[in-house]
């Protein structure tokens, strides 16, 4: 199994947001899996970023997120 990883610009590209959001998020408990890769370099799993897509699906503007 081959597993893409995606730096902070390519991860925010993929989900259409800012590289700011995912620093955001990552400070902030993060949402969104993330993967350290040695002491500095912040890496996004596609997987983990289709997943995450998945999860954010609403049938209205009233459902509450999980």
């Amino acid at each position: 199994m081959q597993t893409r990883l995606l730096n902070t610009k390519q991860a925010a590209d993929y989900l259409s947001v800012s590289a700011a959001f995912l620093e955001r998020d990552r400070w902030a408990g993060a949402q969104i899996p993330f993967v350290k890769v040695g002491s500095r370099a912040v890496r996004y799993r596609q997987a983990d970023l289709e997943e995450y897509i998945e999860q954010q699906v609403r049938h209205s503007t009233s459902e509450e997120s999980r």
